[in-house]
């Protein structure tokens, strides 16, 4: 077995090549997360792997900080940033529960496919909520392997999963449904202004600090 952040470091380079699997869910996402960023908003992506997203995000905002676990992923995204010529665009290593308690002011905080993979995703829920002033928004996006509209496949997965974190081709999970996660995030006292499934083994949840 290996520790989360040594599974990415390992698999960095091949992530960054690898193609969306779903392009349409993708860029719906994206497009329904802009429409809640405005011009001057300072925005924090926990999780943010290579940083596609949040380039792709930078210029709709005045400054975008992304975090990841992983070494390797990060100067990745520093190199992207660079070769793209975006100066707005900031990324750390920090696994989520730092990020979570960074002293920095943000706007918006984004987690894409990060909560299934993190112990206690609800007390970084609540860290957020914390961070995040009076009408800032939380912008999540987690792949639901334990919900009933995953179908069958949920069953295999959690089968061999097991097995392929031990032999090291799969990181630690946590299987979440919808409602986990709707129920988690109202406890840590957000309200949720937008949900859906895109594609459907993820719950795209937008949810407010009101």
């Amino acid at each position: 077995m290996m520790d989360n952040a040594k599974f990415w470091d390992k698999i960095a380079p091949k992530y960054a090549k690898d193609a969306i699997a779903d392009m349409p869910a993708y860029e719906y996402t994206l497009e329904r997360t802009i429409s809640y960023l405005k011009a001057d908003d300072r925005v924090l992506e926990m999780g943010c792997g290579t940083g596609s997203t949040a380039l792709l995000l930078a210029p709709h905002v005045r400054e975008i900080v992304g975090t990841d676990i992983s070494p390797e992923m990060i100067n990745i995204a520093r190199g992207k940033a660079s070769d793209g010529g975006t100066t707005n665009a900031e990324f750390r290593v920090a696994n989520a529960k730092d990020s979570a308690n960074l002293q920095d002011s943000f706007d918006v905080v984004l987690g894409h496919n990060l909560f299934h993979l993190v112990d206690r995703a609800e007390d970084i829920f609540a860290d957020v909520y914390r961070m995040l002033p009076v009408g800032g928004y939380f912008i999540s996006k987690t792949p639901c392997l334990a919900d009933p509209a995953f179908g069958f496949k949920r069953h295999a997965i959690r089968a061999i999963l097991p097995l392929m974190k031990w032999i090291g081709k799969a990181p630690a999970v946590r299987f979440l449904t919808h409602a986990d996660l709707e129920s988690a995030l109202k406890f840590a006292g957000f309200t949720i202004v937008e949900a859906g499934n895109f594609p459907a083994i993820s719950r795209y949840i937008v949810a407010k600090r009101v």
